[in-house]
């Protein structure tokens, strides 16, 4: 019997944001972070600013990734982040 991993059912099937879907799987960083602001403005069950829940959830799929997360994925999502940051005016 496969294990079940409550993360992995949260970044399925969770709609707190109506993340576009396989929105973690694309390649370019820009779109993912323009879909994510786009899925958090929209949503009407965020409880913090649209910038901390996109990126909190962001940071939720790398986390739960964890160590099966292939390096070339992971630099994916943290330019993602980078981007995102970028679109909030957020940049260091």
């Amino acid at each position: 019997m496969p294990k079940k991993y409550w993360s992995a059912k949260v970044t399925k099937e969770s709609n707190a944001l109506g993340l576009a879907e396989d929105v973690f799987t694309w390649d370019d960083p820009a779109k993912i972070a323009r879909s994510l602001k786009r899925s958090a403005e929209r949503s009407t069950s965020k409880k913090a600013h649209p910038y901390q829940s996109a990126m909190s959830m962001l940071n939720f799929y790398i986390n739960r990734a964890g160590k099966n997360l292939p390096q070339s994925r992971l630099k994916v999502l943290d330019r993602a982040k980078d981007e995102l940051r970028k679109l909030y005016g957020k940049e260091d």
